[in-house]
């Protein structure tokens, strides 16, 4: 006989990633020459429900390196940047909770895609992947067949029984008898 049971559970009831796009000016001291490289570092950022949207706040280190008086000398431009994206994230229909736990992960860490140099000054366009996923509690439903498994018989292992009676038995176990001279049993 079959039954059904009802669980509560921690599940993860919408999910979605969007690469967002990020073009800036940035004023150097020096009249540029040449790139030399452009990376970012120290990306930190954290979610939060606002509505019916996500909200996802944070920020980034953006270094340029560059070369000014015709390639003769290098400096490299710090940029703090910080974001505020909203996102809306589609729920699964039967997921009705008001006690969300928002997770963000960062698919593609923020890249410099792009970097070039504009009336003495540096422009530069930043590309970053970002996941949200809604977890919530969802009660799923089971089947719960109450008729027991059967038992599986435990059969020994073989190469233990060969090694076992290679341990155990002992190679003098037949005597012959033998008679001494005045026929008596030794």
């Amino acid at each position: 006989m079959s039954s059904y049971k009802e669980i509560v559970t921690k599940a993860v009831i919408g999910k979605g990633k969007k690469t967002f796009t990020t073009q800036k000016e940035v004023q150097v001291a020096n009249k540029p020459s040449t790139i030399l490289g452009a990376w970012v570092i120290n990306h930190t950022f954290k979610g939060q429900k606002n509505g019916n949207s996500i909200v996802i706040d944070g920020e980034y280190d953006v270094n340029i390196w560059y070369s000014y008086d015709n390639d003769t000398k290098t400096d490299v431009v710090r940029e703090k940047n910080t974001y505020q994206e909203i996102v809306n994230v589609k729920r699964k229909e039967d997921a009705d909770t008001d006690d969300e736990e928002i997770i963000v992960r960062s698919l593609k860490q923020p890249s410099c895609v792009k970097v070039d140099i504009q009336n003495d000054q540096i422009s530069y366009t930043v590309e970053k992947e970002l996941g949200i996923e809604l977890v919530g509690d969802l009660k799923v439903k089971i089947l719960i067949d109450e008729e027991e498994d059967p038992w599986d018989e435990i059969l020994e292992d073989p190469e233990k029984i060969e090694e076992q009676i290679d341990n155990e038995v002992k190679e003098d176990f037949i005597k012959e008898d033998i008679i001494n001279d005045d026929n008596n049993l030794i």
